[in-house]
């Protein structure tokens, strides 16, 4: 063998021991995908996953975004960078270079854009507003040619109550004027992204991709759509977030980043939903968890946002479809469920970051002070602050229901909706709770007086005329 040729093979070596290094160094995910130059937390975690990447060293080519730190974690496939943004720093592409022991380099070009101007003060929904719910596979089908889709497990079925029905974004844009002429200011849909599951995932709240679009809906180029001709018409969006759980096909169940990324070592148990355990000062430490960190239904696994990464990635995604989307407002699913550290932790973040912003929690109890124990103001007297803006209002919701149904007696009828108003003193800020007559999860106002249609029409005149903010269920207009 000459030299040449030894030299030769042992290039060819070194060849193919950078390309596996390389294919080993391959990214899959980048989360967030992007962010927004000029935002005022400097702080930004990004998570990556991919084949054996958590020993990567990290470095920025640009003095306006400094890698402040590094972690793995448990899991090999993840690497977690802390970076410290600039005040320099403007919109346009960075490059982050990963290196491995052996001195494999990978370069992610990683995407700050321009916010929209304002885009900080945003003014969240409030009293002024009218907010139409809608589920949007149930209200209108704009492009039957999304309705099933490859890799996605469930196929339309309109035949089933339960099934895919084929409605998606493009429908609910065809008939924005239709909301709009009907006095619709607020739009808040039912949970948007990837549900891939393989039963009952049109409701939306076993969400498989936390930064897409279920394909079904149209993806995210379609509510971005559907957002900017909304805001044509003065209408503003308001998204379903569930940062208390997942769903079990969601791509982190196939590879956990940590032992501790999921309740209960990642196996179903039954919540107990007795929701008072949280303000109860007599409540033992087993009924605490067995409320907060047991899992909602087996479909849901339950995380565990006192994992500081897993925190961080949730307030993150929320920002992110915020400022991507140009939210008006959240409301936030299964609010107790979660830690209630974390969720003071997530309004606080979210309102530093908008502090014109609007978030809605659901809190379903019919105890006015169960409820108002979360919202912002409230002197709770085991010092908790919840700090959520708005909540829902169940308790005159179910008030209302009752003293439409009831006789008219000394403690029963219409004095059971006043004595739901007069406990109107236990919330710092009455007119910023959500008064609704039905929504999503129970059954329609109309079914609830026995189709009684008078009935019907003075819980709609209520609900236009009392303090708060009134949201109207898709299709009551009928």
């Amino acid at each position: 063998m000459t030299p040449f040729m030894r030299f030769g093979r042992q290039l060819a070596g070194l060849m193919l021991l950078l390309v596996c290094s390389l294919a080993q160094a391959g990214v899959d995910r980048v989360e967030p995908p992007f962010w927004w130059a000029g935002m005022k937390n400097p702080s930004l975690q990004l998570m990556l996953y991919g084949d054996s990447i958590g020993n990567r060293q990290v470095s920025s080519n640009s003095a306006a975004v400094r890698v402040a730190g590094v972690e793995s974690g448990e899991n090999a496939n993840y690497l977690f960078i802390d970076l410290e943004l600039q005040t320099a720093l403007e919109p346009g592409t960075v490059e982050l270079m990963l290196t491995s022991p052996e001195g494999a380099k990978t370069t992610i070009e990683y995407e700050f854009r321009e916010r929209r101007a304002g885009s900080s003060k945003r003014q969240g929904f409030s009293s002024k507003d009218v907010i139409y719910l809608l589920t949007p596979d149930r209200f209108a089908n704009g492009d039957p040619a999304n309705d099933q889709v490859a890799g996605l497990y469930e196929k339309p079925d309109r035949g089933n109550p339960g099934g895919r029905h084929g409605g998606d974004l493009q429908g609910i844009t065809k008939h924005l004027d239709y909301l709009a002429d009907l006095g619709i200011t607020q739009i808040w849909m039912n949970p948007l992204q990837e549900n891939n599951q393989e039963e009952y995932s049109y409701h939306g709240y076993s969400i498989s991709d936390l930064y897409q679009v279920d394909a079904r809906l149209g993806g995210n180029a379609a509510l971005k759509k559907l957002t900017d001709e909304a805001r044509q018409r003065g209408i503003g969006l308001i998204m379903d977030t569930v940062p208390n759980h997942i769903g079990l096909n969601h791509w982190w169940m196939k590879d956990l980043p940590s032992d501790d990324w999921i309740n209960n070592n990642a196996q179903f148990a039954p919540t107990s939903h007795r929701r008072e355990t949280i303000q109860d000062p007599h409540a033992s430490e087993i009924d605490k968890r067995e409320m907060n960190d047991h899992w909602f239904v087996p479909t849901m696994p339950d995380l565990n946002q006192n994992n500081e990464r897993l925190a961080e990635y949730l307030i993150l995604n929320n920002i992110w479809w915020i400022e991507y989307i140009d939210l008006a407002g959240l409301r936030v699913d299964t609010l107790p469920y979660g830690d209630k550290d974390f969720t003071a932790q997530f309004n606080l973040r979210l309102l530093d970051e908008y502090p014109n912003f609007n978030i809605v929690g659901e809190e379903w109890s019919v105890n006015p002070a169960i409820v108002s124990y979360w919202q912002q103001g409230k002197q709770n007297i085991d010092g908790f602050a919840g700090h959520s803006p708005s909540l829902m209002d169940f308790p005159v919701q179910d008030a209302l229901v009752r003293a439409l149904n009831e006789p008219e007696e000394w403690n029963h009828g219409w004095i059971t909706l006043y004595q739901a108003i007069a406990n109107d003193f236990q919330y710092p800020n009455p007119n910023n709770l959500v008064v609704i007559a039905d929504n999503h999860d129970m059954s329609r106002i109309l079914t609830q007086v026995g189709e009684d249609v008078d009935l019907y029409k003075m819980a709609l005149t209520f609900l236009m005329t009392t303090r708060g903010i009134p949201q109207v269920f898709y299709g009551t207009e009928i």
